[in-house]
């Protein structure tokens, strides 16, 4: 621990948090639809809120002490749309969704456990998984820039301080540009404050109910879109970022976390890819074997979410919308140039990385998949075809 406060910065702390802030009011209003979908009372949503806040937080933190990296777990944003989405056209009651969330971390478990997995991510390509993750991040860094258009002072005052920081003290150059940002809000009256209400959130505990009905409706379809919309770019932000962690022990990780934790409301906890981005690059600290700590400052503020429930839900959801969306743009142009920069570099891979770019950042939604999914198939297609055909001309 001694090592740990050692290693730890005001920038590392402020990339953990802005991880949070980002990762979780961008999609707390679709685990509440979730929920809802399945007639959760409020007492059963701040239970979800607990276990999925101590499951994200824990599995975290503690990995990432233990590793010396930085280990980002996240819930499953597209199996809450999932979820939403089949509870209300199934008519599945809380029991059987529990059921559900069980057998769906079994399977990741499995998964992890044999190594499946982790051997498929190997045959990728490094280009092909870079553009994966440009693709997957540049949304967020067009979005930042669209939220002008509601916004105009607020994000020209962000830019402005951004790069007005990253000229004089680039490692705090989000720190400032969040003050900055907080300072206006806050002396516009910007700020919810009405919606901050104080409380402890308390686990209520639903046992599971199994059918075939819902493995068939809610496991095998919360399970596809995690390890294929989430997982999968996971994978390739700690590709890209270059740290060797074991993923086949930490996805069995994530599996058994949420098998314990599913009766008190948690669905699917996975790798995070977009959060992942901002605590392991370059702006969460210069030196690399030190942004675990920004992981580690996630792990805790989540584990604070899940025991403080409704107060940290209000306070996070009280900033602007734009002052999100334009924070998560600017702390990802790094991270977002240098997969451009790595999915393109070579001729070769030129053609098929940026197919899997445009397809990714397009956000085609196809048979129940994200288009992180399809993104890596039409790329791999486009390599296997190109290489064919190099492979019969250099044969006849």
């Amino acid at each position: 621990m001694r090592s740990f406060f050692r290693d730890s910065s005001l920038s590392t702390a402020t990339a953990g948090f802005v991880a949070v802030l980002v990762g979780f009011t961008s999609s707390v209003a679709l685990v509440f639809k979730a929920a809802q979908a399945f007639g959760a009372t409020s007492a059963q949503i701040s239970s979800w809120m607990w276990a999925l806040g101590l499951g994200m937080g824990l599995c975290s933190l503690v990995p990432s002490l233990i590793l010396r990296q930085p280990v980002m777990v996240a819930w499953s944003t597209p199996g809450a749309a999932v979820l939403a989405s089949a509870g209300l056209a199934g008519g599945y009651s809380m029991g059987e969704a529990i059921g559900a969330f069980m057998l769906c971390a079994g399977l990741i478990a499995l998964v992890g456990a044999t190594g499946w997995f982790e051997r498929a991510m190997d045959r990728i390509p490094v280009q092909i998984a870079s553009a994966l993750l440009a693709g997957v991040l540049a949304r967020f860094g067009m979005q930042a820039f669209a939220a002008a258009q509601t916004a105009l002072p607020l994000v020209v005052l962000m830019l402005v301080s951004y790069l007005l920081a990253r000229r004089l003290f680039p490692r705090y150059a989000i720190v400032a540009t969040l003050a900055v940002a907080v300072a206006y809000t806050a002396g516009r009256g910007q700020v919810a404050v009405s919606a901050i209400h104080f409380g402890w959130a308390v686990p209520v505990f639903t046992p599971p109910e199994f059918s075939l009905g819902a493995f068939v409706g809610l496991a095998l379809p919360l399970f596809i879109v995690t390890m294929a919309s989430q997982n999968l770019p996971g994978v390739a932000a700690i590709r890209a970022a270059g740290y060797p962690l074991p993923i086949s022990r930490l996805v069995t990780m994530t599996g058994l976390a949420t098998l314990v934790l599913a009766p008190f409301g948690a669905f699917a906890l996975n790798f995070s890819a977009i959060t992942a981005a901002m605590c392991m690059g370059p702006e969460a600290h210069e030196d690399r074997s030190r942004r675990y700590t920004a992981a580690v400052a996630c792990g805790a503020f989540y584990i604070v979410i899940g025991l403080f429930g409704a107060v940290v839900t209000g306070l996070l959801t009280a900033f602007p919308q734009e002052l999100v969306v334009a924070i998560a743009g600017l702390a990802l142009l790094g991270t977002i140039g240098s997969g451009l920069t790595s999915a393109l570099r070579d001729d070769a891979y030129r053609e098929a990385a940026l197919i899997t770019f445009l397809v990714t950042l397009s956000g085609v939604f196809i048979g129940g998949v994200g288009s992180a999914f399809w993104g890596v198939v039409a790329g791999v297609l486009t390599l296997f075809v190109q290489q064919y055909g190099r492979r019969r001309a250099s044969g006849a």
